[in-house]
């Protein structure tokens, strides 16, 4: 069964009527880059407008639908700040249209004077007029026809409007093909087909069909759990099996001496669990978990290493480019003291070809890098172990096109985030797991502090006594509605006024949006130069390593997840000195807000914060879910997905299982399953193997 029937999901957002470029800027900030992404934005609630036949039978602050006739314009006097209104009349009685901050070609065009038109929004009483502000719907006269009371609440961003919303939903849907069942019968009960079920997620009636248990709910998260575990299990079983990676340790002992410091047991064990999978004949996909901190960078050199003495190459492949040219200061040295090639690629490094080369001929023996590795350009001469750091950051597509370079290519995937063992399932499969517990030497603990903003002048006259005695100060900016564009105004406003305390040469500001080069050159300052308070979005959070770095101060704390919280906090305490976290929240604050702050205060212990986090969040509170270690997911939500993850993994096995290869009518439909979830490198390993 090919994929032909589902081209029209996965063709661009500008396919569809109205869509003009600069929406599609607006709608990748939501991520929603086709129209298939249209169909995987959910509502979040419901809206209840009942037509109302006239004002009459209308009540103040009532939520309505109403046809009126537009009778005039009236823009509001220059140099007074009121709003524009349209004056419009239904049955004998006027209704004024109030819009701030209007646009008046636009309202002409979608108002036209002397034209019926449907309105939905709520009414107010304002000097004995009726008044509605801000409409949330506008439409022809003739929609009142076919109107549906209640309607979908998408989530939204500046410049998109709920209108928008759920008119190109609706297109979406109507490109949208029936496709054949692919969940095996035994499964499936009680649940709607999977068009049907897309029909009604759109068009819910009531908040209960919000929730994630909902039986329409459940079955598109089962789907994409499905496809998932799919993925993972054709990774598992149709991949060749291992080959033995066997040394004699040489490389290893040159690396330990020149770091200086012992293995601690947790590092220690962890590795020879790694070393003895890849002794193994049969093929290596490893975890390797460990809290903010522990070593797993060294332990992942080493497992290096020893591929290496044993006459293989390896990669090391990382999410974003400070992490990747971080993890190549540190890795190149070490490697030069062991005679080991390490060479880093990225995006924005030009004249790659000698690198490609070199890669090809076998010369390097490591390349770190970002996403730039996954291009078809680079190949390997005897690739034979690949480490993934920040593994939730990349798709298990990804996972196999990386080790598609080579033959039998054996996996060791980390997180910094420590993950209880159904969020581990959902995000790994059924890995093999190894678990660093304890920390470095000489780490000493991290003095955790919670203060009110209302104590910022404080906070910021204290930093001048920390910077005279030569600290290194984060200060990261909160996390605003997860708006790119508020998070950088938060920080370019907090940047400013640490910059007119302390002067520019001392403070630092690094955000998402900067291009490569500026973003080093702070980084660098910042390390190594005179910058000594770095002003940050959450771009920090993962892997940012400045061992003179001994204070992190987070704005609006309240706003962040609990493992977001730990991965911040472990940018400070790398080094042997003393260092300081401070929480700064604002108010009001949420009782779950206080606890998690409670909780940074009382433990650095990562595995009893990810507990933590799970227990609080429940299935409704998902604030930081994005950096917080779990896999991004569309349907699924993350925090109360067990039971429905644990079945889409038994239907997985048992599908594979019946029908190895996906041959069957309902392998061919789970095919095409692969295909709708972006699994296409799964598909791939089928038709070539």
């Amino acid at each position: 069964m090919r994929p032909e029937s589902l081209f029209p999901l996965f063709s661009p957002l500008e396919n569809l009527k109205g869509v003009g470029p600069a929406l599609i800027k607006t709608l990748k900030r939501l991520e929603i880059n086709r129209v298939v992404d249209l169909l995987w934005h959910l509502p979040v609630g419901v809206a209840h407008f009942p037509l109302k036949p006239s004002l009459k039978a209308c009540r103040t602050g009532e939520s309505v639908a109403l046809v009126v006739t537009v009778l005039n314009h009236e823009p509001p006097l220059q140099g007074r700040r009121k709003p524009y209104k349209v004056v419009c009349e239904m049955v004998g009685e006027l209704l004024d249209l109030t819009f701030f901050n209007a646009y008046p070609k636009t309202l002409e065009t979608r108002l036209p004077v002397g034209q019926k038109r449907l309105i939905c929004g709520t009414l107010e009483r304002f000097l004995n007029m009726w008044q509605m502000a801000h409409p949330e719907r506008i439409a022809p006269a003739e929609v009142a026809t076919y109107w549906q009371e209640k309607i979908p609440l998408y989530p939204l961003t500046a410049g998109f409007f709920q209108s928008q919303a759920q008119k190109l939903t609706q297109l979406a849907l109507k490109r949208t093909p029936d496709l054949p069942e692919w969940i095996p019968p035994s499964y499936g009960e009680g649940w709607p087909k999977w068009r049907k079920a897309l029909e009604a997620v759109h068009a819910p009636q009531s908040e209960a069909e919000l929730h994630p248990h909902h039986p329409v709910r459940e079955r598109l998260a089962f789907d994409e759990l499905f496809a998932d575990q799919l993925a993972l299990g054709l990774v598992r079983r149709l991949q060749p099996h291992g080959k033995s990676i066997i040394s004699k340790g040489i490389l290893k002992d040159k690396i330990l001496k020149a770091f200086g410091y012992p293995l601690t047991p947790g590092q220690a064990q962890a590795l020879t669990e790694i070393e003895e999978d890849l002794a193994s004949p049969t093929r290596m996909i490893r975890l390797l978990q460990g809290d903010v901190g522990s070593g797993k960078t060294l332990v992942a050199f080493l497992a290096i290493a020893h591929a290496i003495e044993a006459g293989y190459q390896a990669a090391f492949l990382v999410p974003t480019e400070i992490l990747a040219n971080q993890h190549a200061k540190t890795l190149i040295p070490l490697g030069q003291q062991a005679g080991i090639d390490v060479s880093l690629l990225t995006s924005r490094q030009k004249k790659k070809t000698a690198l490609y080369d070199e890669l090809n001929s076998g010369k390097i023996q490591l390349i770190v890098g970002t996403h730039a590795l996954l291009q078809d350009t680079v190949q390997f001469s005897n690739l034979g172990l690949v480490v993934i750091d920040e593994q939730h950051r990349f798709g298990v597509d990804q996972r196999v096109n990386l080790t598609s370079k080579g033959e039998a290519v054996d996996v060791l995937v980390m997180t910094a985030t420590p993950i209880p063992r159904t969020l581990r399932l959902t995000a790994y499969g059924d890995l093999e797991v190894s678990r660093i517990p304890d920390k470095p030497q000489g780490r000493k603990p991290i003095q955790t502090r919670v203060l009110g903003l209302n104590r910022l002048e404080e906070v910021s006259a204290g930093l001048k006594r920390l910077l005279d005695q030569g600290s290194k100060i984060y200060w990261v900016c909160p996390l605003v509605e997860e708006s790119e564009t508020l998070d950088l105004a938060a920080a370019t406003d907090r940047y400013e006024h640490l910059k007119g305390l302390f002067g520019e040469e001392k403070v630092g500001l690094v955000h998402g949006q900067q291009k490569g080069d500026e973003k080093d050159s702070v980084m660098t300052s910042f390390k190594d130069g005179p910058c000594q308070v770095l002003v940050a979005t959450t771009v920090i959070e993962v892997g940012i390593d400045v061992k003179a770095a001994n204070v992190m101060i987070i704005e609006h704390a309240e706003r962040f997840g609990l493992a977001q919280l730990h991965q911040l906090r472990g940018r400070v305490g790398r080094g042997d000195q003393e260092s300081h976290c401070l929480l700064l929240y604002g108010y009001p604050i949420s009782d779950i807000g206080k606890r998690r702050l409670q909780i940074m205060k009382e433990t650095e212990d990562g595995f009893r914060i990810a507990e933590e986090d799970l227990a609080l969040r429940g299935g409704g509170d998902i604030l930081g879910t994005k950096q917080s270690g779990l896999p991004s997911y569309k349907l699924v939500d993350p925090f109360t997905c067990g039971p429905l993850l644990e079945k889409a993994y038994q239907a997985a096995t048992h599908l594979l299982k019946e029908d190895p290869h996906l041959l069957s009518p309902q392998g061919q439909a789970a095919r095409l399953l692969l295909y709708l979830f972006g699994q296409e490198k799964a598909v791939h390993l089928l038709t070539s193997g």
